[in-house]
């Protein structure tokens, strides 16, 4: 990080990664949410407020932006930064950051952790032998194989491909969709998510959140992935439709759900909570300490550069060109 600077007042509009926050305190005037808590007090400050430290799932919005007149960037802890109206700053000419990259390899060892979990009912397993049910009943019912599965990936991203490298080493046969084919890639193209789900055993979301894509997976595309069909959500809860997953999964549409994120996080239903087949996770696609760390320092540090007059690290894509 470049020297104290103590003078550039900073807002941040989540709760701090205690990775991030000592690193900005060191540097930055920091205000901590003080346009949720104190409403005064920002109005004081908001006239002097030249950065923004947000995390992936923080809303900055045009009316947000537009009470910080010196606003100059907006430096987000994470990969995802649809909560962020990049439009918006745009306009204003203020930058935007987020950490890619770094956390690939954990959001891709999950998306295979919850795909053995669903297949082979992990979590299921471990609560039947500490009930007693293994002594009690006997062996659990048959569970399902994974290797030489039909993979379907929904975005075929930086992680995308890290999961589908991961995939190959199960001898899975794996095709994708996105917005386009990927020039170079080995694996079978498919125009439509529900193109992709009727040839897949197991769905795997990983498309960026955003209004482009929500509510992308919906009764259609469950109903084409099937009785056998198994959905992993490993991007934004926004991108499935969650009534239309709950109903699919009561109704035995599809065959199981594995699950990190969810579209009221941290709030869960208890429809989807007393689904035995499904596997709840809380968000912790990234969340080992090397990775979190690596971000906090990522994030810190476009802020130093931008602050310092160099070239940002690790523009969104929409502020590149």
């Amino acid at each position: 990080m470049s020297a104290v600077t103590p003078d550039i007042d900073v807002l941040a509009v989540a709760r701090l990664s205690p990775l991030l926050a000592p690193q900005l305190a060191a540097a930055y005037t920091v205000h901590d949410r003080l346009h949720e808590t104190d409403p005064a007090a920002f109005a004081a400050v908001a006239p002097r407020i030249r950065g923004i430290a947000a995390s992936g799932d923080s809303k900055v919005d045009v009316e947000l932006i537009a009470r910080l007149p010196a606003l100059e960037i907006i430096s987000v802890m994470g990969v995802g930064y649809d909560g962020i109206d990049v439009a918006a700053a745009k306009v204003r000419g203020v930058q935007v950051t987020h950490t890619p990259n770094v956390l690939n390899d954990d959001v891709a060892d999950l998306a295979i952790g919850l795909m053995l979990c669903a297949a082979r009912q992990l979590p299921a397993a471990d609560r039947y032998v500490r009930a007693g049910q293994w002594a009690a009943s006997g062996p659990m019912p048959l569970a399902r194989k994974m290797s030489g599965a039909r993979l379907g990936l929904v975005g075929m991203g930086r992680i995308g491909q890290a999961i589908a490298h991961r995939a190959a080493a199960f001898g899975m046969s794996i095709a994708y969709t996105a917005r386009s084919a990927r020039a170079g890639l080995p694996y079978r193209y498919l125009p439509t998510a529900k193109a992709l789900a009727q040839e897949s055993d197991y769905l795997v979301v990983i498309t960026p959140g955003g209004a482009g894509t929500r509510k992308l997976i919906d009764a259609e595309v469950l109903a084409a992935l099937g009785s056998k069909g198994i959905l992993v959500n490993v991007a934004r809860g926004s991108v499935v439709d969650e009534a239309a997953l709950i109903d699919a999964l009561e109704r035995g549409v599809i065959a199981g759900a594995a699950l990190d994120v969810f579209e009221n996080e941290p709030h869960v239903p208890e429809r989807l909570l007393a689904l035995p087949h499904v596997v709840l996770v809380p968000h912790i696609g990234s969340a080992t300490a090397q990775t979190r760390q690596a971000m906090a320092d990522l994030a810190a540090a476009n802020l130093a550069a931008h602050f310092a007059g160099r070239p940002l690290l690790t523009p969104v894509p929409e502020m590149q060109g």
